[in-house]
């Protein structure tokens, strides 16, 4: 059923697909909504905070074009499914997330699936300088773009975003090409929620 619904949204890379079946998705979802576990829903987690899409979650980790030597930051661990998801498709995870509970929840799972190459992390993503990666991909939206996510990136390295706000967002995949040059391509208008202390647009002054 999963891999009906991937295959509906063009998630097509066949690594996605066996992934996203062979990591128990309802194990991440809180135990009162586990019937929503393979809906194209965001399921409700503690502080507000939701599970992205199934679709959604094909759709990054498709986009992100991973391989298993890639050095992963994810921002936004959440329930930690697509932190998961990422740990069997690549050699090491860092995950960023604010609620500590969230980490703690996040982290007996990864437990309980024997994930060791994962690294959650209490932290706030704009206060902190995580390092370089291959891949980055960001959970939550921001309402402008910020430079910092394309400047973590390795040459070759590869990025995941959402920029906007309200009902209409952009996701967007950068590619670092060399060490000033980096190419960014749309994918597909989305709408998630936003990453907690992203800079807010300014207001206008009359």
């Amino acid at each position: 059923m999963l891999a009906q619904q991937l295959r509906c949204a063009d998630v097509l890379d066949t690594r996605i697909l066996e992934t996203l079946e062979a990591v128990p998705r309802e194990r991440f979802v809180p135990a009162h909504l586990r019937n929503l576990a393979f809906a194209d829903t965001g399921v409700p987690l503690a502080h507000g905070q939701s599970m992205l899409t199934p679709t959604l979650d094909g759709q990054i980790l498709q986009a992100l074009h991973l391989s298993p030597q890639d050095r992963v930051l994810e921002v936004g661990t959440g329930s930690g499914f697509l932190s998961a998801c990422l740990a069997k498709l690549c050699d090491q995870v860092t995950s960023l997330e604010v609620f500590p509970d969230l980490v703690e929840d996040a982290q007996a799972r990864l437990d309980q699936l024997r994930i060791t190459n994962c690294m959650l992390q209490v932290a706030n993503v704009f206060a902190a300088d995580p390092g370089e990666f291959d891949v980055i991909a960001v959970t939550g939206s921001i309402p402008l773009w910020d430079a910092r996510f394309e400047q973590w990136l390795r040459p070759g390295g590869r990025l995941f975003l959402v920029v906007g706000s309200g009902q209409y967002m952009q996701a967007w995949r950068v590619v670092r090409q060399a060490e000033a040059q980096w190419q960014r391509q749309r994918l597909f208008e989305t709408s998630i929620p936003p990453l907690l202390h992203a800079p807010e647009r300014p207001l206008f002054a009359f």
